[in-house]
């Protein structure tokens, strides 16, 4: 185990992200600092202290990004930090354009201060993460998926790039584990329309009632590629979309989210 001996931290422990984080860690034999907002809050906790290895080697901690200072015991000492907890509390008509410029703000302040103490930092870049759920609670991604298994009549004429979630996860660590590793790495499996993904998962769940129509007449949003060359230098052999589709879909299921006896069956 590449991880014994080894104290990391991980931010925002208790996210789609860093839950699966978390559990490849643990079972690379790290011993792992998660933080969250809410130690008595089991949404948060009770699947991570279910993790194997967490009895052994995981520690929670209570810290908040938003409280100067929170964070300085729980990193002191650690060989590694993952940060992915990222707060953004925006009161706007359109929050989904406030989302990646917290994140891209957060990043450039991250890079400055790392150069200005002499901290070797690497950054992740996932398109849209999909796959299985540890956590109890639904993430904005998994709910892109399950839109479209609701009923609904018509998918959205948008295109983006798609990645698994366990491969984001064992990015983070191989960015950390890999001594050549550096800079920005972009993760994308493949980029397809929504029209793509209800194609997939027809294809998967022939009897259930999925979108006939794109909700608008215009073109599709063209397709594009991103190279995978620097992100395979790393390690990644990155899982299917159709695996991934699946995996979220039946995670879905066992989560409760949704229903197949509920769904209105094809003719």
């Amino acid at each position: 185990m590449s991880g014994s001996g080894k104290v990391v931290c991980v931010t925002g422990a208790s996210g789609y992200i860093a839950s699966w984080l978390v559990k490849l860690l643990l079972q690379r034999g790290y011993t792992v600092r998660g933080t969250v907002r809410d130690l008595a809050d089991p949404k948060r906790t009770e699947h991570l202290r279910a993790l194997e290895g967490a009895n052994e080697r995981l520690q929670l901690f209570k810290a908040n990004l938003l409280e100067e200072g929170s964070f300085d015991s729980v990193v002191e000492g650690c060989e590694g930090v993952f940060h992915t907890a990222s707060p953004c509390y925006v009161n706007a008509t359109d929050p989904q354009k406030w989302y990646p410029l917290s994140k891209t703000l957060a990043e450039e302040a991250a890079w400055k201060f790392s150069k200005d103490n002499s901290i070797d930092m690497v950054t992740i870049h996932p398109g849209v993460v999909i796959g299985p759920l540890l956590q109890p609670t639904l993430n904005e991604s998994s709910a892109m998926l399950l839109n479209l298994l609701n009923g609904s009549s018509t998918y959205p004429n948008l295109r983006f790039p798609w990645v698994n979630v366990k491969d984001v996860a064992m990015a983070h660590i191989l960015a950390f584990e890999v001594p050549s590793a550096s800079g920005r790495y972009f993760l994308v499996e493949r980029v397809a329309h929504y029209s793509e993904i209800v194609k997939i998962l027809r294809e998967q769940y022939p009897a259930l009632k999925l979108p006939e129509k794109c909700v608008d007449d215009k073109p599709f949003l063209p397709i594009y590629q991103v190279s995978k060359e620097k992100e395979k230098s790393l390690g990644i052999d990155y899982v299917p979309i159709v695996t991934s589709i699946k995996e979220t879909v039946e995670s879905l299921k066992e989560k409760g989210f949704v229903s197949f006896s509920k769904l209105a069956i094809a003719k």
